[in-house]
């Protein structure tokens, strides 16, 4: 009989995916992942953690399946049984949300829909984590908490409200247990590099190496909570084991500019960034976020949860990561953040990898 706690992660090649597999894994969990079909192999950032299941002690198991499918995903549910589900699995991309915003309200926002009416006709009662975001906030003024209204200002947002609000009132209508986890920005060296922090330290890495002369960004203004990755996956699983189903803002409290990271990131290689970066105007979204900061008070006084990892620390972790990644020597710092202050049950793994 298996003692062991069994979870199913969507969205389990993406970077959140991939860490809190780490996590799991390390917690004694036996995990599966769901992940879409396609023509090539797309799961680099768990390829250090997987085995071939045909091998004895596999705990890791990855299924194919897509969140449009409401039947396969209801006959997965009942096949693994699984004690906990993180849905991560989305269109998780701002920009591309404006771009394609039907794909992105049926993939991120029904996608999540279809996951819980799976788990109330299961019968089942496994404990259910809804990935939110700060995004939902929108034009609200900052510090942002649980009691902000939500003001989206982008397909993504708005389709990433429409879940958080489903996964409340399954909450409340048929007696789940399903958490919202309001996550602002974080980020890892597996981040995908059409977001703005990886694009970032990604081409300084290849400045310093020659490969690239001309970083073009956007909106330079934008006041963003950055995080570290591995520490909000922690949150997800601190948040799904609370006695009490309920909403969390998770996030560092502190709020910079793309002007700061540029600063940090470049200043950490002895450059100077207005020599490299270009704004281009095909990167301005039609509606803009000017200012996230989380007000994170109820994770931090329910759930314990503070973050290790500041500002300044996770720009040295993702430049250290991506100059290793070109087989460029690193300065150090950064792995040297991760090797102090985590007890290694997530390794320190520079992926480039697709946006998942």
């Amino acid at each position: 009989m298996n003692e062991r706690k069994i979870a199913l992660i969507t969205g389990i090649t993406g970077q959140d995916g991939s860490y809190l597999a780490e996590l799991l894994l390390h917690k004694g969990y036996e995990v599966h992942g769901l992940i879409r079909r396609s023509s090539t192999f797309n799961t680099s950032r768990i390829d250090h953690i997987y085995s071939d299941p045909h091998e004895r002690d596999v705990h890791l198991f990855l299924h194919y399946g897509d969140l449009s499918d409401g039947e396969q995903t209801t006959n997965l549910i009942h096949t693994l049984r699984p004690d906990e589900i993180y849905h991560l699995a989305a269109q998780s991309h701002v920009g591309v949300s404006f771009d394609s915003p039907s794909y992105t309200g049926v993939v991120t926002g029904l996608g999540s829909t279809r996951l819980l009416e799976a788990i109330r006709r299961s019968g089942l009662k496994p404990r259910f984590y809804q990935a939110s975001s700060s995004e939902m906030f929108g034009g609200s003024a900052a510090p942002q908490s649980e009691m902000t209204p939500f003001i989206p200002r982008s397909p993504y947002a708005a389709a990433k409200a429409y879940a958080y609000w489903m996964t409340v009132n399954y909450r409340e209508g048929y007696d789940l247990h399903a958490v919202n986890g309001i996550l602002f920005n974080h980020e890892s060296p597996r981040r995908g590099e059409t977001f703005v922090t990886r694009k970032i330290t990604s081409a300084i890495a290849r400045i310093v190496a020659g490969q690239q002369k001309t970083l073009y960004l956007g909106n330079l203004d934008s006041l963003r909570d950055w995080g570290y990755a591995p520490e909000y996956v922690e949150a997800m699983w601190l948040a799904v084991q609370h006695d009490v189903a309920d909403d969390f803002v998770i996030g560092t409290g502190e709020s910079r500019t793309v002007s700061e990271f540029l600063d940090a990131g470049f200043g950490y290689v002895d450059l100077d960034w207005h020599d490299y970066v270009k704004i281009d105007q095909r990167y301005l979204r039609p509606t803009e976020v000017n200012h996230l900061q989380a007000d994170a008070s109820k994770a931090r006084e329910q759930l314990g949860w503070t973050p290790k990892v500041k500002f300044a620390d996770l720009v040295k972790i993702m430049v250290d990561a991506d100059m290793q990644l070109l087989g460029l020597d690193p300065i150090g710092e950064g792995k040297a953040i991760v090797n102090e202050r985590f007890d290694g049950w997530h390794s320190w793994v520079p992926e480039s990898g697709a946006n998942i």
